[in-house]
């Protein structure tokens, strides 16, 4: 059986209330640090070197067919979570329409208006109007060069693979009619759910999970700006934790920074309800050398004194798998088992019931590995 003391998981003293330092500060870091120039994105250089996000304006003007429409074509952009979909088509309006944006731009979250009301009324409303602002008036906008005017408004569809089927039939009516007034850009993390008659219409960008090397250089700067007392083992965890997400990233560094006046990776750890790697450590061996009850008695009490769900801990196991000395055969069925129980707890199942289900799974895996007599 594995002893563990299972030390306070209390937060350390709390900060002071002078951690206050600017005037931003009640803004969330999603916000505080969004890149507001195209510059200022850390990774996706495919993505970059293609649109030119350097100077935009110059792209254009370097492509004829780009001028002769007057713009951009339709985007999709589409990858997981926190890669800078959303900051790299907000840093493009900036840069194209600078003072006007706020009136050329509409931004929709489709998934919260997802459904073919929205696209009847506000998208229809919004793109059968041509822009209000002269082609001059645009051009002039910039103060530092005269780039290509800008006589069509955008639409920016995020999180567009929650619209309904319907929905989106009834938007790629609306970009057919509407494309002398508007371009669309949409915004999704799986483009398979959007509908190949809207794919075909667009220019696809695919926006990749970024480096720990890039998230960690920009998370540096952050913790500079902000004066974060954090130590390197907590900065591991927050990358280990992100998976290449910056929003995560920031969102643990912030709650992090309003809970602990010194971060470690067990702050880290107790702010995201995470498992911590040495608990799901000794989970594992105690479902490999525990017997039923013992096991099941550990686990329940590790999920109950670090508030960690039992769909954390299969996430946690199954990233381990791999490095079981079982047979083929035996890892295969362990993984299989995982499957169906982060399926039957996602549909609502009762987590004593599937922790029973897990332990099960682990000793028919360990008879699969044992040899036959």
């Amino acid at each position: 059986m594995i002893v563990d003391d299972f030390d306070s998981v209390r937060p350390n003293n709390s900060k002071d209330k002078d951690y206050v330092k600017s005037s931003d500060n009640n803004l969330m870091w999603v916000e505080k640090y969004r890149p507001e120039k195209l510059s200022d994105l850390v990774s996706q250089t495919q993505v970059i070197d293609t649109l030119m996000l350097i100077d935009f304006c110059d792209f254009i003007l370097k492509v004829k067919n780009y001028i002769s429409q007057g713009g951009l074509p339709h985007l999709l952009f589409y990858g997981p979570p926190g890669t800078g979909k959303t900051s790299t088509i907000l840093a493009i309006a900036k840069q194209m329409y600078g003072i006007h944006s706020k009136n050329m731009v509409m931004e929709l979250n489709a998934s919260d208006d997802r459904g073919i009301d929205v696209v009847r009324e506000q998208i229809k409303n919004f793109a059968s109007t041509s822009s209000g602002f002269g082609s001059s008036m645009l051009s002039s906008s910039s103060s530092q060069k005269s780039g290509p005017s800008f006589g069509f408004k955008l639409i920016v569809l995020d999180e567009a693979d929650s619209m309904t089927q319907q929905a989106q039939a009834a938007l790629r009516r609306v970009i057919e009619k509407y494309t002398k007034n508007v371009r669309f850009c949409i915004v999704c993390n799986y483009s398979s759910k959007i509908i190949p008659a809207i794919q075909s219409r667009c220019t696809r960008f695919r926006f990749q999970p970024l480096l720990k090397d890039q998230v960690l250089a920009r998370m540096e700067d952050i913790i500079v700006s902000e004066s974060v007392d954090i130590t390197a083992d907590a900065k591991q965890a927050i990358l280990d934790l992100s998976g290449g997400d910056m929003r995560r990233v920031l969102n643990i560094l912030q709650a992090c920074y309003l809970s602990y006046a010194h971060i470690d990776a067990q702050a880290v750890y107790n702010c995201t309800g995470q498992p911590r790697p040495e608990d799901i450590q000794k989970i594992l061996d105690s479902l490999g050398n525990d017997e039923f009850k013992t096991c099941y008695d550990y686990i329940l009490k590790i999920k109950h004194l670090r508030g960690i769900a039992l769909s954390d801990i299969i996430t946690c196991l199954s990233d381990l798998i791999h490095l079981i000395e079982y047979p083929d055969a035996a890892k295969a069925y362990i993984a299989s088992s995982l499957a169906d129980i982060e399926y039957r707890l996602s549909n609502g199942a009762t987590e004593n019931v599937q922790l029973t289900a897990l332990i099960s799974a682990f000793k028919l895996g360990i008879n699969l590995a044992a040899p036959s007599a």
